[in-house]
């Protein structure tokens, strides 16, 4: 079974902030920023707009990319 793995980057409605993570199941994720259920940065500044992503099936190759 091949995992999947997305680097993913955020930004708010009039694009000045943005926010980078990764995740295993990006449209769980979305959804989770666009309803404001994770508490912290995002929620704070509301970024919320999925404007970039990229899929990896190794996880240590997709942290390498997002320390980049």
């Amino acid at each position: 079974m091949n995992k999947k793995y997305f680097l993913y980057i955020l930004t708010n409605w009039n694009n000045k902030v943005m926010y980078i993570d990764i995740t295993n199941n990006l449209q769980r994720r979305v959804y989770e920023h666009k309803e404001k259920l994770i508490d912290g940065f995002t929620k704070k500044y509301n970024v919320n707009k999925l404007v970039y992503f990229e899929m990896y099936e190794d996880i240590k190759e997709c942290i390498e990319r997002e320390k980049n």
